[in-house]
């Protein structure tokens, strides 16, 4: 076992029967809040028989499941003087153009240096308390080596409205993305289900219909570059990692993805003369009902400099 990871068993009893998962491990171990269990269960960290299932599985009298709890991390993130691009601000939200490199909230292996700890600083605590100590305020999240937008609330009020938008999937999100090759045909609808990788529970995966999440990426081929393309994806749902696995789906895996992608011949050089070391991915524009004024707003983040680099030496 490792260094403060500790495992909890649990036997499906006749009460539980025909139950959702997480509502059933919630009444086994109810030393654990059923949210906490869905977010473990999500994170691969329940299994069955070597699977990992999902939150909504119905579970049946006599089946037996392992939770794993990770160690503790740092409870309380700190405030960090750490330079912020606020493209707009008002007494119940902000929105952050994120650089690549930052990551979003604290977590193992990064429990300071993130936007949390910049925007504690900056907002001086008045940030939602809804997401937890941890994660104040953050209502979604973008990966750390992928730059753009981002919006942050700053009220209980905004907190609620914002997370259901994004539950209802009203928010406009439009990602651009450099792939290898060029997509045929040139703009189309990837409808999967994604979910935790059977090999790698760090990955995620296109599975069969009904396992994970439902995920629906529209994408259009916005320029052709030599070995590549830009593509412009805009997201119906908002999963774990969607456009790096729906491109990749598609056999055009975001350039410079180490997950996801594996290094097409001919753009070694490229990417080292570079120094290109991410993921080709920018969320360019955010779009969502202002939760408490009920005003439209939209932003968009120009393509940054890294990224506008390597279409240059892309360019046909």
């Amino acid at each position: 076992m490792r260094s403060g990871v500790s495992i909890l068993e649990a036997v499906i009893g006749e009460a539980q029967d025909g139950m959702r998962l997480d509502r059933a491990l919630a009444d086994l171990l109810p030393e654990l809040s059923r949210e906490r269990l869905k977010s473990l269960i999500v994170d691969g960290q329940v299994t069955t028989e070597g699977r990992t299932p999902n939150p909504s599985m119905k579970v049946a009298a006599g089946q037996a499941f392992a939770v794993t709890l990770p160690p503790p991390v740092q409870a309380d993130a700190v405030a960090q003087d750490i330079p912020l691009a606020i493209v707009h601000e008002d007494a119940d939200l902000i929105v952050i153009d994120k650089p690549a490199g930052l990551v979003v909230h604290p977590a193992a292996g990064n429990l300071d240096g993130t936007l949390v700890n910049a925007l504690l600083h900056h907002c001086q605590g008045r940030l939602s308390g809804i997401g937890g100590v941890a994660r104040p305020g953050i209502v979604h999240r973008i990966d750390k080596d992928t730059s753009g937008l981002l919006v942050v609330a700053k009220s209980d009020r905004a907190h609620e409205g914002l997370a259901q938008q994004f539950k209802d999937h009203s928010i406009d999100r439009l990602y651009a993305a450099i792939v290898y090759g060029v997509p045929q045909p040139g703009m189309g609808t990837v409808d999967t289900w994604i979910g935790r990788s059977d090999a790698d529970r760090k990955k995620m995966a296109v599975h069969r219909e009904g396992r994970g999440k439902h995920a629906v990426t529209h994408y259009r081929t916005e320029q052709k570059l030599r070995g590549a393309a830009l593509v412009e994806c805009r997201l119906e749902t908002g999963r774990t990692h969607q456009v790096r696995v729906h491109m990749a789906h598609l056999g055009h895996p975001l350039i410079g993805d180490p997950v996801y992608g594996r290094e097409r011949k001919g753009f070694k050089s490229i990417l080292e003369t570079l120094s290109f070391k991410r993921q080709a991915l920018h969320a360019k524009r955010l779009g969502f009902i202002h939760p408490v004024t009920g005003e439209a707003l939209r932003f968009d983040s120009e393509i940054p400099a890294d990224m506008q680099e390597l279409l240059s030496e892309l360019h046909v």
